[in-house]
């Protein structure tokens, strides 16, 4: 009997995925906090997760199939709302951004060790234990 990892492993590695991306642009924000005019920005988790359903409605069967338009996940990246204002047009709040940064680390974790159980799990079951 073979082993399906898609239904095994469920949505985990898409939410290492996710939590690895959403580093990468909160780290962005930190790296331009000094920079006059840019915009903090986030990622849209009701974006993603809105593609996420429409590719389950509409899965490609054959590499010959029409891709989705908007199904990257660039599309998911928006710009923060502004909390305060500064005079250089620089939407980077450091704080703020630290915050968002170690709470995704930690959820990044959180994740990880969920997806080392199940394969731990898939592991003792392959092993007959």
């Amino acid at each position: 009997m073979a082993i399906n990892f898609e239904s095994a492993l469920g949505v985990l590695p898409d939410t290492l995925q996710y939590r690895t991306r959403r580093a990468e642009v909160l780290a962005s924000n930190i790296a331009n906090v000094d920079t006059p005019g840019y915009q903090a920005k986030d990622l849209s988790f009701d974006h993603i997760l809105g593609q996420q359903q429409a590719q389950m409605r509409l899965q490609q069967t054959s590499s010959r199939h029409i891709t989705l338009p908007g199904t990257e996940q660039e599309a998911s990246v928006v710009e923060r709302d502004i909390r305060q204002p500064s005079s250089d047009g620089n939407s980077v709040e450091l704080g703020v951004e630290q915050a968002a940064y170690m709470r995704n680390s930690m959820e990044f974790q959180t994740s990880f060790a969920f997806l080392n159980m199940k394969m731990k799990g898939l592991q003792r079951a392959i092993n007959g234990q």
